[in-house]
């Protein structure tokens, strides 16, 4: 585990630009590692904001570590120190996520509505997280909406497939099946290795049954 996992290693793991042994990290802990990642490959290196970057260092480091309190109070504190630069921006995306840690959906998504980052991934998934957000508290038509804008958002085989997949999902709940079968399908057309890890073709078949005729 991360135990002796300190601010130091977090950011000398970042800066020789290699992988953190993802397999000890809990799953919220990788969301943040994985995101910190290319945030930081984004923010860090630039010499604009500097007090506000190394003020993040602490809050990502208790996330990593699954002190998910510790990090809502450390990223807190630099959001508000440091709001509208880089680092303060960046704290509240994590801040968010914490939040849905804690299954306290409602704060994430105040927090994530207020993210203004640059980074097109980030904005990406800031855009998905609310779709996250909406589809934990059964609000399937916003989840649908947001996955669907996520989706188009800088189109690439990674981001795109993930929440049109989740579109799919929500669609289903919301008992719109042409839909889901349209995300499911686009995902076939598009995005073939992700439709092969699905088994996409299952799912198109499953709601292509439910179609009213």
């Amino acid at each position: 585990m991360l135990e002796n996992f300190t601010t130091q290693d977090f950011k000398k793991q970042f800066k020789e630009n290699k992988t953190v042994r993802l397999t000890s990290i809990g799953v919220g802990a990788l969301a943040v590692i994985v995101l910190g990642y290319f945030a930081y490959m984004q923010f860090m290196w630039k010499p604009a904001n500097e007090k506000s970057k190394d003020a993040l260092f602490p809050g990502l480091n208790f996330a990593a570590k699954d002190s998910t309190d510790a990090a809502i109070n450390e990223l807190a504190m630099v959001k508000k120190k440091y709001d509208g630069k880089n680092g303060g921006e960046l704290a509240q995306f994590v801040l968010a996520r914490q939040y849905m840690t804690k299954g306290e959906y409602k704060k994430a998504l105040k927090e994530l509505e207020g993210v203004k980052l640059k980074d097109t991934y980030l904005s990406v998934y800031t855009l998905g997280l609310q779709g996250d957000c909406y589809s934990e508290m059964k609000k399937y038509k916003e989840a649908l909406e947001y996955y669907e804008e996520a989706a188009a958002k800088n189109e690439n085989e990674k981001t795109s497939p993930e929440f049109l997949f989740k579109a799919g999902l929500v669609a289903e709940e919301l008992g719109n099946f042409e839909k889901a079968t349209e995300c499911y399908t686009k995902i076939k057309d598009n995005y073939i290795n992700f439709s092969s890890q699905k088994t996409i073709d299952k799912y198109i078949a499953r709601v292509k049954n439910k179609v009213k005729k």
